[in-house]
């Protein structure tokens, strides 16, 4: 189990212990993390997933896809380290990952 914290806008902290394979939206879904709605289902097609990835972790993450990209692209909301966290799978090096959740979810 890798211990993911989820960081909502107003410093709220949200702790889960994620299973490698699965993706961090799923850990927030299966945790019950407010902000992180997945509409989609994990499809990469609405990015009510979207969070800000803490800068340190933010290579950890992996590179997006051209579909998540497209989504991005779309989002005025979107910082450097925004990522849809229904195309991040949880592995052991993200043991500690910290993800800040977008004021607009809310």
């Amino acid at each position: 189990m890798t211990k993911i914290t989820f960081v909502k806008h107003d410093g709220e902290k949200f702790e889960v212990d994620a299973e490698n394979g699965t993706s961090v939206m799923n850990a927030a879904v299966d945790n019950l993390v407010p902000g992180i709605d997945a509409d989609c289902g994990g499809e990469c097609a609405c990015a009510t997933c979207h969070v800000y990835v803490d800068e340190t972790w933010f290579p950890k993450t992996g590179g997006t896809n051209d579909a998540e990209e497209a989504i991005m692209s779309l989002n005025p909301d979107r910082q450097e380290t925004s990522r849809l966290c229904c195309q991040v799978p949880v592995t052991d090096e993200m043991e500690g990952l910290v993800v800040r959740l977008p004021e607009f979810q809310f």
